[in-house]
């Protein structure tokens, strides 16, 4: 296990963007749990939305006095090819789950778990997702009066029976579960749940203002796509749940009729991924005939933060979504999104006032509607003013923390009763 290097954030950053009474909220929930210890365990530290997540969290927490840790999984090569199965098939698609996935998976969290022993106790830790989860074994003998919390960040709606079987061996014995909405809970057996959305972090590099300098700056950089042309982007990691295939193909419909159209894929791979690299060199032999389509990979958070401000439209074209906070990114730059109706997406686009939804399959169609966006450039500014409002009531980091530290509480004055 290590702990990642973490950036500065203070809660007043969020002064501008919150509201005084949520601020005001947070500070009362920290006085709460003054003098207790918070652990989140997930298992990479880089490339996915919740690492990003963690890595503001985490620093706000101590802002406000929270006594709060992150630590990341030391994990070998084929553990990853198991959990990346075992995240697969609980969106819907999988392999088999044989005895020896089973055992290295059991291996690898048994030995994450004895590198807890160092730590010291915590009053609560907070899992996140289903790689972590077999630390619970040694979690219960050796920090029995620890509160356990499952953080669940993927799309439940149709998983492999197989596979939830074992993770549910898990979950039943955690205190509560977090879902990010509420038709992922399913089968799955849980104890006492809630329904927390994922957010954004306004003050993070990949989310702040921009001065026009530094777009320009960044704008060069990018070259050789060109910010005078219409651009459409798609940023996600290089997965085949994100259906990159899909967006060149409802680019290619797109561009039938929008001359000069571009299509920008920008995404990375998560460090406990394995089949990122393999899939992000399929998408650019792919892309390499069409000299306005641009494969852009491990931009920096500014890079990424001026295309998805100076697109057009952004397309989050997803099969399956935990809930794509890309999509949120997007819409709190005024940019508006043709997004799948998915996972999450469909709660971050709101139908024909920030953006438009469209069936997972339907390329097609999600060329249409870039196209009709392309073509009205009142609508597409009203959409973009619409959205930067509903992300700043719904999708913003404080409303997250506070939620969260709500169950945190309740689970604290739980385990204290």
């Amino acid at each position: 296990m290590h702990a990642p290097s973490l950036p500065d954030r203070t809660i007043d950053a969020y002064a501008d963007v919150a509201g005084q009474d949520r601020l005001e909220r947070l500070r009362a929930l920290a006085d709460t749990l003054s003098g207790s210890r918070i652990l989140h365990v997930n298992s990479t530290a880089t490339g996915g939305g919740v690492a990003e997540l963690l890595r503001s969290i985490v620093p706000v927490c101590a802002d406000l006095g929270i006594d709060t840790d992150w630590l990341v999984m030391d994990a070998t090569d084929d553990f990853f090819e198991v959990t990346k199965a075992m995240h697969n098939a609980l969106q819907g698609s999988g392999p088999p789950l044989t005895e020896e996935m089973k055992a290295t998976y059991r291996a690898v969290t048994e030995e994450n778990a004895h590198g807890l022993e160092d730590e010291g106790e915590y009053d609560l830790v907070v899992i996140h997702d289903p790689q972590p989860l077999g630390m619970l074994d040694h979690l219960e003998e050796t920090m029995p009066e620890t509160a356990v919390v499952w953080r669940c960040h993927i799309d439940l709606t149709d998983p492999n029976p197989e596979y939830l079987s074992f993770v549910s061996e898990y979950t039943a014995r955690v205190d509560h579960a977090i879902f990010s909405r509420s038709g992922y809970v399913g089968e799955t057996a849980v104890p006492e749940t809630s329904i927390i959305y994922p957010s954004i972090d306004p003050v993070a590099e990949k989310n702040r203002s921009l001065d026009q300098e530094t777009v320009a700056t960044e704008c060069d950089r990018l070259d050789p796509l060109s910010f005078e042309h219409p651009i459409v982007a798609q940023i996600s990691r290089f997965d085949p749940w994100k259906d990159q295939f899909g967006t060149l193909e409802a680019y290619r419909h797109a561009s039938e009729t929008v001359a000069d159209l571009q299509l920008a894929l920008v995404g990375g791979m998560a460090g406990d991924d394995p089949e990122g690299l393999e899939l992000y060199e399929q998408v650019a032999e792919e892309a390499a005939a069409d000299p306005d389509v641009h494969v852009l990979t491990d931009l920096p958070d500014t890079g990424v933060n001026v295309i998805q401000r100076e697109s057009d439209v952004v397309v989050q074209k997803s099969l399956r979504e935990g809930f794509g906070l890309v999509v949120s990114e997007a819409l709190w730059k005024r940019t508006p999104v043709v997004g799948s109706n998915v996972g999450g997406i469909p709660l971050q686009i709101v139908d024909g006032e920030t953006g438009y939804l469209v069936d997972p399959d339907d390329a097609t169609g999600a060329g249409d509607r870039v196209v009709d966006l392309l073509r009205d450039d009142a609508r597409r500014a009203q959409f973009g003013e619409n959205a930067r409002e509903h992300v700043r009531e719904r999708f913003l980091l404080p409303r997250q923390l506070v939620e969260l530290l709500d169950v945190i509480v309740a689970e604290r004055h739980s385990d204290q009763r």
